[in-house]
């Protein structure tokens, strides 16, 4: 289930001396909570199962090709490049992404020159524990984001998000339990700009 938890609107304002400036939408920032991307596979068996699409334009889960990026199990799609694999949505947009290293508050810009769109031999957000956002103990069972990894999007339509990835399972708990805890459910931020060829977040 998908919650929008608060919306702040940080208008960027410009003085004109005349009529042909820009009048820009203001960035907005989210919180998204409990969005399912299980898998359906048994354990020991490849992994399969509906991705979860997403549109941080629309804040939801779409069904069509204005999807952002992808969600199933720990792996997050870009909605531009190329499938790897027959069982992941077409891409019909221009996205990329990349991980950029540093605290969510102070990534305010996109550096276009890191943008990666998928591909049939790599992702745009690596997968595997300690390679994008996540990393996974062998000891614990546990999937945890990795501290001062925020997750940089252009969209579908040529848009930029960033992303922050605050937990892996249900309710988003402090001290998840791998075994009872409900995994495969994310909570994030996202801050979206929605003004074409804006780089900045502020």
């Amino acid at each position: 289930m998908i919650k929008k938890i608060y919306l702040l609107f940080f208008t960027m304002l410009f003085v004109s001396c005349g009529d042909d400036d820009p009048v820009l939408e203001p960035v907005e920032a989210m919180i998204v909570t409990n969005l399912e991307a299980k898998t359906t596979s048994q354990p020991g068996q490849p992994i399969s199962g509906d991705y979860v699409k997403f549109s941080f334009e629309k804040q939801t889960v779409v069904e069509g090709d204005d999807w952002d990026i992808a969600f199933r199990a720990t792996t997050i799609l870009v909605n531009g490049g190329f499938a790897a694999a027959d069982d992941e949505p077409g891409r019909t947009g221009i996205a990329a992404g990349y991980v950029a290293v540093g605290a969510y508050g102070s990534i305010n810009n996109v550096d276009e020159s890191l943008l990666k769109q998928d591909s049939e031999t790599a992702y745009a957000i690596p997968t595997g524990s300690g390679n994008g956002w996540y990393n996974y103990d062998s000891q614990t069972y546990l999937i945890t984001p990795i501290a001062g990894r925020t997750l940089i999007f252009k969209t579908h339509n040529g848009r930029y998000a960033k992303m922050e990835i605050q937990s892996y399972y249900k309710d988003a708990p402090e001290s998840p339990n791998p075994f009872t805890s409900q995994a495969q459910t994310y909570t994030f931020n996202y801050t979206y700009q929605p003004n074409e060829g804006v780089l900045s977040f502020d």
